[in-house]
């Protein structure tokens, strides 16, 4: 409740000076805040640049050192892996996520060889970046088998956990994974693996980037609406965050991030769970071209990530994570 009012009352008063207004700040940004995805990519000694996201690399296994070695200089606490899978390698049931020699497992064992436990690890499950036909889980007749998917996502987190994987992430937006992972996890010994559920994943535009970098983009049949939050909905995110909660999980994400900052409030203030906000591909891009054009300055990117820590997220997942200077 307003008790003043002008002249008596001046809200410019704490504004006037740097250090007055760092004194008053309601949040703030550091890289603890930061989760760096990295792409990878087959080969040896391979930095690959991608078109549609600017200062976005693939890296082959053996060049992880690099970017690791600065992510942890910089005091990001997790990074998240992502496979370019080779075409190849590709078929409608996504054998290549239950390979033990994927690129995802070797870029484990790399990372917990060479640096053990100075940084974190989160693994992707999902079937989109290993499927002929772009989807995160089987399909039929252009139907998404939501339970024969589970089972495959299930074997899937536990290789990834086995291999050194910190916190397992699924994205696949299949009901019932949660539980299913938790208990196999429990079940092998791995019960103090972590999981984020990408609990509020919404069918989205601003995923194309993304899709072009792990190579599923011009692979996808139709959409993945029948799977995917429709972007109209808020009430229902909070229903997919209760279940998941119920089921295991310990954090939970919410995917995009600066056009859904109402679901993360609504969700922080619902649940008080560690909440993680994913400023997708499509988002950085936005940014990216906008500041490579000069329509917007550098200072966005700051701008962009404290709006996630002022609607409550405690972390974020942004290719920003290495490049910004804070």
């Amino acid at each position: 409740m307003i008790t003043g009012k002008y002249p008596n009352l001046r809200l410019r008063r704490s504004r006037k000076y740097a250090w007055s207004r760092k004194l008053v700040q309601e949040s703030s940004l550091s890289y603890s805040d930061l989760i760096l995805p990295i792409f990878l990519i087959e080969g040896k000694n391979k930095k690959e640049s991608i078109k549609s996201m600017p200062n976005v690399f693939r890296y082959s296994v053996d060049k992880l050192s690099i970017v690791i070695g600065k992510a942890i200089k910089k005091g990001i606490p997790m990074v998240a892996l992502f496979p370019y899978t080779s075409p190849t390698k590709k078929d409608e049931k996504g054998s290549e996520a239950l390979n033990p020699d994927n690129l995802v497992c070797r870029g484990i064992n790399f990372i917990k060889k060479k640096f053990k436990n100075k940084i974190g690890i989160m693994c992707d499950v999902a079937l989109d970046p290993y499927t002929s036909h772009g989807h995160d889980g089987l399909l039929k007749k252009n139907n998404i088998l939501n339970d024969k998917t589970v089972e495959i996502l299930t074997k899937q987190a536990v290789l990834q956990a086995k291999m050194g994987c910190d916190v397992i992430a699924p994205s696949d937006m299949m009901d019932g994974r949660i539980g299913k992972i938790r208990s196999a996890l429990d079940k092998n010994n791995l019960n103090e693996v972590q999981i984020l559920s990408y609990a509020v994943k919404f069918s989205s535009s601003f995923y194309g980037p993304f899709r072009d970098a792990v190579g599923s983009k011009k692979l996808l049949k139709g959409d993945k609406k029948t799977y995917q939050m429709d972007f109209r909905n808020s009430d229902e995110s909070l229903r997919e965050v209760a279940i998941d909660i119920k089921e295991g999980a310990d954090m939970v994400m919410v995917k995009p991030g600066m056009p859904y900052l109402d679901i993360i409030k609504k969700v922080k203030d619902n649940f008080k769970i560690p909440v993680f906000a994913y400023q997708v591909s499509g988002e950085y891009s936005l940014i990216m071209n906008g500041i490579n054009k000069k329509l917007i300055d550098k200072s966005s990117i700051k701008e962009s990530l404290i709006s996630f820590k002022r609607a409550g997220a405690n972390g974020i997942v942004t290719y920003f994570a290495d490049q910004i200077d804070l």
